[in-house]
């Protein structure tokens, strides 16, 4: 069953039905569901589909000319195989000649780096044909930094040929929900959603007849459970040197965020460690944060961008004996304490998520265009401190605090807020608490003796 991606399916439709010549870029880490996309759309259309792989130019041209043959079997041809990626473009150009026909070349990075002339040749025919051809090019890879660079980058020979393009992300937290439907309650779902980073292929490895502690034994307590190897499989794809990007991701997952901090603890001079940083940013693994309107490098942190590998380098590394030798209820008792506090940057990504929608649908209190997380010295406290996120237009700023406990959130948690919100200039101030269970008599006292708090249940979500 496909689920989600209604709004790029519906883009890809439309673009589709214009019978014009089209070249779509789809991109996106790995797992993160894009194949699946491509063959949802593609399923009832004419459309050649070949996968690059790392492997030589040659075996690249075999089997793209197997998947032009599939399609074009009313091309006369001696050999199975064309003679060269010009002829095989050549005959895909003239297939789409005067029907629709969609080319969909998935993980083209890997047919681009056994073949370095294939942008320049898609150049030159997109050219040719683009005002009378009723091709549908799809090129796809997960790798980002090839893609934004190589081929969206101004540098490329296709820059400017594209007509569309997609950047596929995870699923947030309402498409979740709406993948695991009734199957678990709204805390075990966002646990889950929280786990597997809202990775498609991930959420699907879910059994929704085990409990969520269940799930996590399987899937990452137990030497055979997919997700046990996949990080360090993933990094080995993309890495040399895994070793090294093992020991900074985990040193990002238990805390460290700012360069110092974490070349310190891997034991790296920290240009090297910066570059090391930077691929790991290119892959999606890790983001590079500032504090809310402040893009400053002296209070640059950085962040896991992947909540599942955070969850993974957080919790398997420290028990891989345990879990080796089989102890896998052993492992999950050492870590059933801690996922509450894993969820706590999770649920401010899910609150972040709601005040989006809520300011799409202009139910928010103002029309805002960012929001972040803050952090920064309180001069009057001499002290450091931080806001979970703000948001905010010219004049008017939203400050909201989240907290993913189960204890009833109390008046103090309203008053450090406002008490910091005070390090702002906005005119106008809006106060948002989001509580995983709710809130004391107190604070809902205070909140409406206010008028401008909103306290918010994750239930009510």
């Amino acid at each position: 069953m496909f689920v989600g991606r209604q709004r790029e399916l519906n883009e890809l439709a439309r673009l589709y039905n214009t019978d014009k010549f089209q070249c779509a870029i789809i991109y996106g880490r790995r797992r993160v569901g894009k194949t699946a996309l491509i063959a949802e759309f593609i399923k009832d259309k004419e459309s050649i589909y070949f996968t690059g792989q790392e492997t030589n130019a040659k075996e690249n041209l075999e089997n793209l000319s197997q998947s032009i043959f599939a399609l074009a079997r009313d091309f006369s041809a001696a050999s199975p195989v064309f003679a060269s990626y010009k002829d095989a473009l050549e005959a895909v150009f003239e297939l789409a000649k005067t029907r629709r026909v969609a080319l969909a070349i998935d993980e083209y990075p890997y047919l681009a780096a056994s073949y370095q002339a294939i942008s320049s040749l898609l150049q030159t025919y997109i050219d040719k044909y683009k005002e009378t051809s009723k091709l549908f090019i799809i090129l796809c890879g997960s790798s980002l930094s090839f893609m934004e660079n190589q081929i969206l980058g101004y540098k490329s020979p296709l820059y400017g040929r594209r007509t569309a393009q997609f950047k596929i992300l995870p699923f947030d937290y309402t498409q979740a929900r709406d993948y695991f439907g009734d199957s678990f309650n709204d805390i075990d779902t966002a646990v889950l959603y929280g786990v597997t980073g809202g990775v498609p292929l991930y959420m699907s490895l879910i059994d929704r007849n085990l409990s969520v502690a269940d799930n996590i034994k399987l899937n990452f307590l137990t030497p055979s459970g997919y997700l046990f190897e996949e990080p360090g499989n993933l990094i080995k794809q993309e890495c040399r040197e895994p070793a090294r990007y093992n020991t900074i991701i985990k040193a990002i997952a238990n805390g460290a965020s700012r360069l110092s901090e974490i070349a310190g603890k891997v034991g790296l001079e920290t240009a090297l460690c910066s570059t090391y940083i930077a691929k790991l940013i290119s892959i999606g693994i890790i983001k590079k944060e500032y504090p809310f309107r402040e893009e400053t490098s002296k209070k640059t942190v950085y962040r896991l961008e992947d909540n599942m590998f955070r969850f993974w380098y957080r919790f398997v590394p420290d028990n891989m004996s345990l879990i080796q030798r089989g102890e896998t209820g052993l492992s999950y008792e050492r870590i059933e304490s801690q996922i509450s506090g894993f969820m706590g940057a999770v649920f401010e990504e899910i609150c972040k998520q709601y005040l989006w929608r809520q300011n799409v649908a202009k139910r928010a209190p103002i029309l805002f265009t960012d929001a972040g997380r803050w952090w920064g010295n309180n001069p009057k406290k001499r002290e450091e401190c931080e806001i979970d996120i703000i948001a905010d237009d010219k004049e008017s700023g939203i400050f909201c605090e989240c907290k993913w406990t189960n204890d009833a959130v109390g008046s103090g948690v309203l008053r450090t807020l406002i008490e910091r919100s005070a390090l702002f200039p906005h005119k106008k101030k809006y106060y948002y608490v989001f509580a995983k269970t709710g809130f004391t008599d107190g604070i809902q006292a205070e909140a409406a003796g206010r008028g401008n708090v909103a306290l918010i249940r994750f239930e009510d979500f």
